[in-house]
């Protein structure tokens, strides 16, 4: 399927490099696929500097570069310099395992212009508990080396039921570590998350307190730190632009090459997707079936198609449709006016309740095998 040029897309101008599905962690809401144990083969060194290459060329300009844990490929160093020589602005997305002083004065002197760290909470306890990992020490220091390089730091904390009260102390602990910003991002509900949906949803009266504790630390730093709070879709009754809009600006390529217009779209069934080692940037980004599948709103039926936000929201998340609509066509299930919103708010009122169905599933290699990416939501 080709575009034709009327609806032919701008470059795509932020690269996500996924360098790894490898992660010391297990965390209970991590966006990597369910199934990720089994795309096992990773790009080689020289196919992703000719990754590089092609996106530059194409106009790319912002690159991420990501994971699992990026620090575990040893060439990221030698990624990180190419994208500097190529004019990308790079920020490294990390747990901080593996970032020692030694490998931080290295990725400084390559090039890297900035450096994401996350945390899972606010304590030692549920840090480690949240992540199944005990990483709290470590991430401390590992912020602190952060500051020493003369890195922009910003802090991410991936906001649910089980933390989300810690909200004042979270900010808190970013404000002394000297973040100049901190994402508070609440839960998108696929990939890990969704199987962990009913222990991490949180209830309307927790989504009050947190954004009005958010609003009085704003207030209280001023211009200091830039704090964002990121709403739950699902309780807000209104859908998302998915990632700005498939397939508009941003293309992940996966560890094992495999090119999408989102971190999650391998899940969606119908749709293939081509590989970077059998395709050019360019010929995937404008040619391929799956990129263009549901770019703009040609794509749409109703309520969608009709609907004066359209434009605005171009249907909300793919994903989401297809985990609890069963349909990647369908209105974003969040949306009031989808004909499975019933599906939300019935997720929601569980929430209310506490009804919690089973025990978290933690993010490892021996879970990813038992499981597929689930496709029923409730």
């Amino acid at each position: 399927m080709t575009a034709t040029p009327a609806a032919r897309p701008g470059p795509p101008l932020w690269l996500l490099a996924e360098l790894t599905y490898r992660c010391p962690l297990h965390c209970v809401f991590c966006y990597n696929p369910v199934d990720f144990a089994a795309h096992e083969r990773e790009l080689s060194t020289d196919d992703w500097l000719r990754v590089l290459r092609e996106g530059r060329e194409m106009g790319a300009v912002q690159l991420g570069l990501s994971g699992g844990e990026p620090l575990l490929r040893d060439d990221l160093e030698t990624i990180v310099a190419e994208a500097r020589r190529l004019g990308y602005y790079s920020n490294l997305l990390t747990s901080g395992v593996g970032l020692t002083a030694e490998r931080a004065a290295a990725l400084k002197a390559a090039g890297l212009d900035h450096v994401q760290l996350s945390f899972q909470d606010s304590t030692r306890e549920m840090n480690d508990f949240l992540s199944h990992t005990k990483t709290f020490e470590l991430k401390n220091r590992v912020a602190k080396i952060i500051k020493a390089q003369g890195w922009p730091m910003v802090m991410n904390v991936v906001i649910h039921r089980l933390n989300i009260d810690h909200i004042g102390r979270i900010i808190e602990m970013a404000h002394e570590m000297g973040a100049e910003y901190i994402e508070l991002a609440n839960t998108q509900y696929y990939s890990w998350a969704f199987v962990n949906r009913a222990q991490l949803l949180p209830t309307g009266e927790q989504l009050e307190r947190a954004e009005a504790v958010t609003d009085e630390w704003r207030r209280r730093v001023g211009d200091a730190m830039r704090i964002f709070f990121v709403a739950p879709d699902y309780h807000e009754g209104k859908a998302k632009k998915c990632v700005n809009g498939w397939g508009s600006m941003f293309l992940t390529v996966t560890p094992d090459g495999t090119a999408l217009p989102c971190h999650t779209a391998r899940m969606l069934p119908g749709l293939e997707f081509p590989n970077v080692r059998d395709a050019s940037l360019r010929e995937i980004w404008f040619d391929s079936a799956g990129f263009n599948r549901f770019r703009g709103t040609g794509w749409m039926k109703e309520p969608c198609a009709s609907c004066a936000h359209k434009e605005e929201d171009l249907g909300g998340c793919r994903c989401q449709a297809y985990l609890i609509a069963h349909d990647a066509e369908a209105a974003d299930p969040v949306c009031r006016f989808s004909p499975h919103h019933d599906k939300v708010q019935a997720a929601v009122a569980a929430a209310e309740r506490g009804v919690v169905e089973q025990p978290l599933v933690f993010r490892d290699p021996a879970n990813s095998r038992r499981l597929s990416t689930p496709a029923a939501g409730g």
